[in-house]
């Protein structure tokens, strides 16, 4: 399964044994998977396999999956309330001897409110399980919808991550060349501090001082940053690349990124290397909000 993203849309319509249906399917980002399901009542027989095939398809994002249903038209049966009819016609029963009128017809007994209702068919067992099977069809069409959706926006965000990841190895290929990082650069830079401290005449010990520039360059090198940075650019590219959810492991390596741009930042004495690095952290942060949509 290649990168997807966790935002997407998709509606299945159909009919099954008189009555239409709607599937609305959103997704929106989400830490896990997240579905919120809304059937209509006495449709709960299919929340195990919805949510089973939502589980199946998906694996981060916060679902909501919405069932609508309507009749189609079919026959309305008419039934009589036995109860409510039965008391109708004993209270005629009673009342006859007391009041002088004519006996109530039958459209007039029929007109009494709870005594005839109107209610859809019942269906029978095979019939639910032709309608069940069939809102179930419709419902992983829509699921395959709602992936080729994300799906597609993953392609299009894998190809913006790959261009930032581009950028990012620019920028460190930036640093590793910066002249200011070569071992004359940092001798010349260090020994005219240390020139200039002799020349204060503050009664600095010369061999002790030269120990200490010896350990602040040792301590300023960038090399195993550089070094590591190049390495999780080979991780990001291999993820954007490879198949199944890389939403999590591209974050975890974009607070990767961030750290090691952090270090060379601090250890940085040389503006041009330091004014690279605030680019880096830019692009880092840029790359880190578009890894939040993925899967």
């Amino acid at each position: 399964m290649a990168v997807q993203s966790m935002t997407g849309f998709a509606r299945r319509e159909g009919e099954a044994e008189g009555c239409r249906f709607v599937w609305e399917l959103r997704s929106v980002n989400g830490k896990g998977l997240d579905v919120r399901l809304r059937l209509p009542q006495g449709f709960e027989a299919l929340e195990q396999p919805v949510r089973k095939a939502t589980a199946a398809a998906f694996a981060r994002g916060n679902l909501q999956v919405t069932l609508s249903v309507s009749a189609t038209g079919a026959a309305v049966e008419a039934v009589v309330n036995e109860a409510a009819l039965e008391a109708v016609i004993n209270l005629v029963n009673k009342l006859e001897d007391r009041i002088d009128a004519r006996k109530p017809a039958l459209d007039g007994i029929l007109n009494i409110k709870g005594v005839l209702e109107f209610r859809d068919p019942e269906l029978s067992d095979a019939q639910r399980a032709a309608r069940d099977a069939a809102l179930l069809s419709g419902f992983l069409a829509a699921v395959e919808d709602l992936r080729a959706m994300r799906l597609s926006e993953g392609a299009a965000l894998a190809r913006v991550l790959a261009d930032q990841v581009d950028q990012i190895e620019r920028l460190t290929l930036m640093v590793e060349a910066d002249p200011s990082r070569s071992p004359e650069a940092i001798r010349d830079r260090l020994a005219a501090q240390v020139a200039a401290l002799m020349d204060s005449g503050a009664g600095l010990d010369r061999d002790r001082l030269h120990m200490e520039a010896a350990l602040l360059a040792t301590k300023a090198d960038l090399c195993e940053e550089i070094d590591r940075l190049k390495a999780h650019v080979s991780a990001a590219r291999a993820l954007l690349a490879g198949e199944g959810g890389a939403g999590r492991r591209l974050d975890f390596l974009a607070q990767e990124f961030n750290r090691e741009t952090n270090t060379i930042c601090s250890k940085s004495n040389a503006a041009p290397v330091t004014a690279i690095g605030l680019d880096l952290k830019v692009l880092i942060d840029q790359f880190r909000e578009q890894v939040q949509n993925l899967e």
